[in-house]
């Protein structure tokens, strides 16, 4: 990654704005937010990062900040591809039913408590 392209989490917020933290509903799927191969890459990248501390703590301290943005990037792509295939089940206009909707409703709030749970 060239300096040009280096994401931080400083990118990615402007302000950490603690809220409320809740448990997730009784039903909240527990499934892995982050699934394929990434969650193992990201994990062995930090592995790296964590060694490169005995050397060089400012630049292993850079190197987490920017492999953390890389999973809240992965994170905000996940979820901007659920909302597009829940988007695509409503967008069949005035054929959609109540009980399309219900369960469009059903997987946000499932999504909703799991980032809530990270």
């Amino acid at each position: 990654m060239t300096t040009s392209e280096q994401l931080t989490t400083a990118d990615l917020a402007n302000v950490a704005n603690e809220g409320e933290r809740r448990e997730p509903e009784e039903g909240a799927h527990s499934t892995p937010l982050l699934t394929g191969e990434f969650p193992a890459e990201m994990r062995n990248r930090w592995e790296t990062v964590q060694t490169g501390f005995v050397d060089d703590p400012r630049v292993a301290v850079q190197h987490a900040d920017e492999l953390v943005a890389s999973a809240i990037k992965k994170l905000a792509e996940s979820f901007a591809e659920e909302r597009s295939r829940l988007e695509q089940q409503w967008s069949k206009g005035n054929d959609v039913s109540t009980e399309d909707l219900r369960q469009a409703l059903r997987r946000y709030r499932s999504f909703f408590h799991r980032l809530l749970s990270v």
